[in-house]
C-alpha cells in the first residue's frame, strides 16, 4: 500500500496523523538504556500504522522529504524538553536532501534554542549512501553540524557499497552496523570475522558503535565479544510510542541479558583487541620497523612524553629525531643500541631482543625515565629482519 499522492502525506503531516515512534538503544554490556532514534509512523484514523516505506519515497519524488525530517527533529527536541533530567541522546534522521539545503545550519540552531535542547542529547543520522551521493558537499555538511557540538552518526553501514575511504575521510562520531550483516544469526566464521573485522577498526577510530537490528540472544553475546557499544532491535524493544518512550525514560528500567561468560563467546579478532587494549596501557609508544628496508609504522602514540615524531617514515631518521629529546648523558647509549647496522647484527647473533632505559624530554620539558625495547619477530612470507618496539615512561607502569 502506497499513499496516492504528496498532498495527503502532506496533510496527514498539518493533521498529526504523522508522528515520531522511538526505538530504543541500550548499552551493550550493563543493559542500560543508552539512546534512541525517533522514527517517522503514519498512524490513521482507524488507529492502523503505516511504516516509512509507505510514505518516504513518495516525498522524495516530490522533493519533500526534507519537510518530515524537521518534523521529526522539532519533535525530538520536543520530547527531550519534557523528559528534563530523564532525557537521553536522541538520533534523527537527516536525509541527503539537507546536505545543500543553504540554512540548514541556522535552522537546526534555532530548533536547539527554541527548545533549549542539549547538544550532547541530539544525534544526526546519515546514510551511507549519502556520502557517495552527495561527496562534494558532505564534509561541509557535517563541520556544520559539529559547529552546533552535535555528533554525527554514519547509518547502515554495510547495507550498501561501503568505502573505507569514507571512513578516513569523513569526521563521523557514530557508525551504525546495518541489521543485514547480522542476517545469518552470527553463526558462520564468515560473518563473524566481518563484524570482527568493523568493530575492530571502529574501536581503533574512536569511533561510538551502534547494531541494528539486534534480534537474538546469540547475537547479543557475540557482539558484546567484539565490544559493540550499543544495541538497538526488537531483543530490547520495538520502537514505542511517545508515551510510552517517556514513560520508559522515566522508569529507566535495565535490561537483564542473560548471564554469560564472556572467554566462552572469546574470538581471534576480539581476543586480539584486548590484548592489544592491555598493551597499550603498559606502553603508549608502539613501532613496528622493517630494519632491511630501514621503514617504520607507529601503531600508537597516545599519551607518550612527546609526540613530535612522523607516523611513518625511515627508521635512521626516526632514531636521529628521537636522540634529540634524550638527556645528553643517555643519548649515546641511545644510539648505540637503536643504530640500525648494530640492531642487525645483535639479530643475527640470534638475540631476541635489544633495548635501554633512558631519560628523554616530553613536550612540557620535562624529562622522564623511559624503558624502549626492541623484539625481533619473524614473518613467514619474508626474509626481512623485522623488530617491534614498545616504549613506556617507568613512572606510568607501577
Amino acid at each position: 500500500m502506497t499513499a496516492t499522492s504528496c498532498k495527503e502525506i502532506m496533510d496527514a503531516m498539518k493533521r498529526q496523523e504523522i508522528c515520531g515512534y522511538y526505538q530504543p538503544k541500550y548499552d551493550a554490556t550493563t543493559g542500560k538504556l543508552a539512546g534512541a532514534e525517533i522514527l517517522a509512523r503514519w498512524v490513521k484514523p482507524d488507529g492502523s500504522l503505516l511504516l516509512p516505506e509507505y510514505f518516504v519515497p513518495v516525498l522524495e519524488t516530490c522533493e519533500s522529504i526534507n519537510t518530515l525530517d524537521w518534523l521529526m527533529a522539532e519533535e525530538a527536541c520536543r520530547t527531550i524538553k519534557t523528559l528534563g533530567r530523564h532525557a537521553i541522546p536522541i538520533a534523527i534522521n537527516f536525509s541527503r536532501y539537507h546536505i545543500r539545503e543553504k540554512d540548514f545550519s541556522t535552522r537546526l540552531s534555532g530548533l536547539l534554542q527554541k527548545y533549549g535542547t542539549d547538544p550532547e542529547l541530539l544525534e544526526i543520522e546519515i546514510t551511507e549512501s549519502a556520502l557517495i551521493d552527495e561527496n562534494e558537499y558532505i564534509l561541509e555538511w557535517i563541520n556544520q553540524i559539529h559547529s552546533l557540538h552535535l555528533r554525527v552518526a554514519l547509518d547502515d553501514f554495510g547495507s550498501g557499497l561501503s568505502s573505507l575511504q569514507f571512513m578516513k575521510d569523513m569526521p563521523i562520531d557514530i557508525l551504525k552496523i546495518d541489521k543485514s550483516l547480522l542476517s545469518g544469526n552470527c553463526a558462520t566464521d564468515k560473518e563473524r570475522i566481518v563484524l570482527e573485522s568493523i568493530f575492530y577498526f571502529a574501536n581503533r577510530l574512536h569511533l561510538d558503535t551502534v547494531a541494528e537490528g539486534v534480534e537474538t540472544e546469540e547475537q547479543l553475546g557475540f557482539l558484546k565479544t567484539c565490544d559493540c557499544k550499543k544495541i538497538q532491535g526488537y531483543y530490547f524493544a520495538k520502537p514505542l510510542s511517545s508515551e510510552k518512550f517517556i514513560a520508559l525514560c522515566q522508569k529507566n528500567a535495565v535490561k537483564k541479558a542473560e548471564s554469560l561468560d564472556i572467554l566462552e563467546f572469546q574470538t581471534p579478532m576480539s581476543a586480539t583487541q584486548l590484548l592489544l587494549s592491555a598493551v597499550f596501557q603498559k606502553y603508549p609508544l608502539v613501532i613496528f620497523a622493517n630494519l632491511t628496508k630501514n621503514s617504520y609504522y607507529m601503531m600508537s602514540y597516545d599519551n607518550f612524553t612527546t609526540k613530535e615524531c612522523a607516523a611513518t617514515g625511515r627508521f635512521d631518521e626516526l632514531i636521529q629525531n628521537a636522540a634529540s629529546t634524550i638527556h645528553p648523558e643517555d643519548r649515546d647509549a641511545f644510539v648505540r643500541t637503536f643504530d640500525r647496522e648494530n640492531l642487525l647484527k645483535i639479530y643475527r647473533s640470534g638475540t631476541k631482543a635489544a633495548g635501554v632505559w633512558i631519560r628523554q624530554m616530553g613536550d612540557d620539558g620535562i624529562y622522564r625515565e623511559i624503558e624502549s625495547m626492541d623484539y625481533f619477530v619473524k614473518n613467514p612470507s619474508s626474509d626481512d629482519v623485522l623488530v617491534i618496539n614498545f616504549s613506556g615512561a617507568v613512572e606510568d607502569r607501577h
